[in-house]
């Protein structure tokens, strides 16, 4: 029996309606042969907690080009918490200033991919880790 594919699901949390870098990641990751959940932009910390619940997921990704990314993940950790979704990998990217990094970090984020990161070293860290604390 085939291995089953890695369940990312990726959204934009707050007002931010820039989409290239994600939808970019959503491209890389489904031809890495990854199962991508594409929520898009305006979406809530409380939508994509229940869609990470609803399709079983094993990453939860986020992309941030404004300067709200601290509050919007503090607002994750807080949905992912409450929706027990602790076992599932947080990856976070965009806009994020290298001096922010420990910060997500401490919040909970496992990966923090500032922008121009290579594709694949997102790709690889994603099929490295993402059901490590799943087992």
């Amino acid at each position: 029996m085939a291995e089953q594919k890695i369940r990312v699901v990726l959204g934009k949390i707050g007002l931010d309606g820039h989409d290239r870098g994600i939808r970019m990641i959503a491209t890389w990751l489904s031809k890495a042969g990854m199962e991508i959940v594409y929520m898009g932009t305006h979406q809530t910390a409380e939508r994509v907690a229940r869609a990470a619940v609803e399709e079983d997921v094993d990453v939860i990704g986020l992309s941030f080009q404004g300067a709200d990314h601290i509050p919007l993940v503090r607002m994750m950790a807080e949905q992912i918490k409450a929706n027990d979704l602790e076992d599932r990998l947080l990856v976070v990217g965009g806009n994020i200033p290298r001096r922010d990094i420990e910060v997500l970090k401490e919040m909970g984020v496992d990966g923090v991919f500032p922008s121009a990161t290579p594709m694949s070293v997102c790709v690889n860290y994603i099929r490295n880790n993402a059901r490590k604390r799943r087992k």
